[in-house]
């Protein structure tokens, strides 16, 4: 169900809110109908009532001659021959780079709707179209499939006190500023293969092994990673001033669609907004009015005070502040 509700319904909004009747939006219903009459039949001797309720809306009120109760309903079979394993284990790909890419910006302080240019996954090769879910899901330009994530990550290297005190003494102030210079992948990789590193501090040569090292991986600037398993995900956090243009249209679309509930509009309801802002958004704002009005289901996008009929409500939208507002038409 979490997969169902928080995966597949929200994947698939815009098939569901297309305006025409389309191929993929009858596909898209159709499938949904048919996990939820199927799960009602599966669930149904665990929550029989729940299950009832869904099965009386689903089935009994709209199918002629179907059985009245899901309880009269024999227990559901499956086809073979339907499963697609490939699919099933790239979507399970989907969601393993989507949940390392949330956390991603979770440690960068970057909220998902602030888009971003490149997410780099290390540990799978995907299709165009499950790599378009990732640039979906993430709000990234591109998504790049690599094989070495050592270009965005390192290594922190510093002495291990117990173990270089009693052998190099006063060196140990040097020894941890000379490791704070060195390539923390070159290291890892030299303790990898099993061998010591060695270099000069004041004459003296220092060796060390991998116990004489406190290691943990650190981000090269501009990059943030995150891994899991065979999996390696980073985010490219540098920002353009295009990039922080599409941040605000996102912003904007999210307000509106917040002040749309509550408004009490329903889904399907077109609106009118309005706005009133600072010099900074307002020409963002003009300049992706379409696809603003697209996304909250508007016919018009004006720079004007709110009306008095309208649902208004100022924001504050990444710093710059914008008065909105929303009117049903009709």
């Amino acid at each position: 169900m979490d997969e169902l509700s928080n995966w597949y319904v929200r994947l698939s909004k815009q098939r569901f809110w297309g305006k025409e009747w389309t191929g993929d939006k009858k596909a898209a219903y159709e499938t949904l109908y048919t996990v939820l009459v199927t799960l009602s039949k599966i669930a149904a001797p665990y929550i029989p009532f729940m299950t009832e309720s869904m099965y009386r809306n689903l089935v009994a009120a709209n199918v002629p001659g179907a059985p009245e109760s899901v309880h009269l309903c024999d227990f559901p079979g499956y086809d073979e021959s339907l499963i697609d394993a490939d699919l099933e284990a790239q979507m399970e790909e989907v969601m393993a780079a989507v949940q390392l890419g949330r956390a991603c910006r979770s440690t960068a302080n970057i909220k998902v709707r602030q888009a971003l240019s490149t997410l780099y996954v290390k540990g799978a090769t995907l299709s165009d179209e499950c790599a378009g879910l990732i640039k979906s899901e993430l709000n990234v330009e591109e998504v790049k499939f690599i094989s070495d994530a050592r270009a965005f990550t390192t290594y922190q290297i510093k002495p291990q006190m117990r173990t270089l005190g009693p052998r190099y003494g006063k060196l140990l102030g040097k020894i941890g500023a000379h490791l704070k210079e060195v390539d923390g992948n070159e290291f890892v990789d030299a303790f990898d293969r099993g061998e010591t590193v060695k270099f000069d501090i004041d004459g003296a040569t220092v060796e060390l092994s991998r116990d004489d090292c406190l290691i943990s991986p650190a981000q090269k600037p501009g990059f943030v990673a995150e891994s899991e398993r065979d999996m390696t995900v980073v985010i490219d956090t540098n920002l353009t001033p295009e990039l922080i243009e599409k941040g605000f249209v996102r912003e904007v679309i999210s307000k509106l669609q917040t002040m749309r509930k509550e408004a009490g509009f329903d889904v399907v309801d077109r609106i009118s907004v309005t706005y009133a802002t600072t010099d900074t958004l307002a020409p963002v704002i003009a300049k992706s009015a379409d696809a603003i009005a697209d996304a909250v289901l508007a016919t018009s996008i004006t720079a004007a005070p709110a009306p008095a009929s309208a649902y208004a409500k100022s924001w504050n939208i990444n710093g710059e502040k914008a008065e909105l507002s929303v009117e049903k038409n009709g």
